[in-house]
């Protein structure tokens, strides 16, 4: 029986959302699923309370069915990367990242959108997962439960990466809240119908859990699992080339979130000698044999499994809104006052100090 977390969490709506495809723009699911959007109604729809932007993220790369043009714009999204300097060498993707802060963010703003959806292929036998930056974003991960209910017929899973937000470097990250949906195996430059449909069915369910937390729906709390990711593993390389000289050993390959335990089989080399998992914690292994991952030196990505309580959570109701916006505004008008008497105070300790060096000028 699954345990009831009893307080409640009364949370914003969410009202504006950014769904997002091609940032990479290989990765075809996510590439047909905005263009279909695009075809069918306006960039911009309202409809269920739901203010919904859709937006092709990478529409160079999109057009050459290549990941990126000049650099990986799903890198591109730390703070660093957005406030730097723009010039006319500056590589496309991140002066499209800038772009990006700017129609959706900027990040970290109260201005960003509520929620920030990307959508993502990849050729390891993932499932559906979605990924994000928070373990306790209540919104994402009632979303997760979610889909987890509506989509009994595939994996859906949760994958936290363990970083701030300032080092976020997704395009996710630029919403209040966000995660990717990364939804595979399926090659990079190919769609699958079977993998489109379920990419469609989870942004459906993700829009219909949007509509009834708006509408005022209350979702119970729970445990959910959560895969925290704990480090990369690089391809055995040889020393003096760094070509790789093992691929994934067949037991593990397409055995995405299956417990790897020390001494289980790992690589093959190509003289064909198993090398074995030579960690002390058994852990879970994703992004398996990753495509896109080679040139970045991941052959595979290791996690550790977590069960997280969340809260009950329903969205505020007028009143309530209304109150925290008068209690934002107060807050706002106490921290002006207090700049603007921190500035009088120091004001007036400038002028005590030149009035000082006067008097000492006299009794020099």
């Amino acid at each position: 029986m699954e345990p009831t977390i009893l307080y409640i969490v009364v949370l914003p709506t969410v009202f504006r959302v950014a769904l997002c495809g091609g940032t990479h723009g290989n990765e075809l699911s996510g590439v047909y699923l905005v263009r279909e959007r695009l075809k069918r109604k306006r960039k911009v729809e309202e409809e269920d309370h739901i203010y919904v932007v859709t937006v092709m993220s990478n529409p160079r790369a999109v057009q050459q069915c290549r990941r990126y043009t000049e650099t990986d714009l799903n890198r591109c999204f730390t703070h660093a990367t957005l406030s730097g300097p723009v010039t006319d060498k500056t590589p496309y993707e991140i002066v499209r990242s800038q772009e990006l802060n700017t129609l959706l963010g900027p990040k970290g703003s109260p201005e960003a959108m509520d929620l920030v959806c990307d959508l993502h292929n990849t050729t390891a036998n993932m499932g559906l997962c979605l990924i994000a930056y928070s373990d306790c974003d209540w919104i994402s991960l009632h979303i997760y439960r979610y889909l987890q209910r509506q989509m009994s017929d595939i994996p859906v899973r949760f994958i936290h990466f363990d970083l701030p937000l300032n080092e976020a470097y997704s395009l996710d990250s630029v919403g209040k809240h966000g995660f990717a949906i990364e939804i595979g195996p399926q090659a990079h430059g190919v769609v699958r119908s079977n993998i489109l449909s379920t990419m469609q069915e989870g942004v459906q369910h993700m829009l219909e859990w949007i509509h009834l937390f708006n509408s005022g729906t209350q979702f119970e709390g729970g445990k959910v699992d959560v895969y925290t990711m704990v480090k990369n593993v690089d391809y055995p390389r040889d020393f003096e080339t760094r070509g790789i000289t093992a691929a994934i050993h067949p037991q593990l390959q397409d055995r995405d979130f299956c417990l790897l335990r020390p001494n289980d089989p790992v690589f093959q080399t190509f003289s064909g000698e198993t090398l074995k998992y030579k960690g002390t914690e058994p852990l879970y292994p994703f992004f398996i044999n990753e495509c896109a991952y080679y040139e970045k030196g991941i052959a595979l990505s290791l996690a550790r499994q977590r069960s997280v309580g969340i809260p009950s959570i329903r969205s505020e109701r007028e009143g309530e809104q209304r109150k925290r916006k008068s209690s934002a505004e107060e807050m706002e008008e106490e921290e002006e006052i207090k700049g603007e008497m921190e500035e009088e105070g120091y004001q007036k300790l400038i002028e005590y100090g030149e009035e000082s060096d006067s008097l000492n000028g006299q009794y020099n």
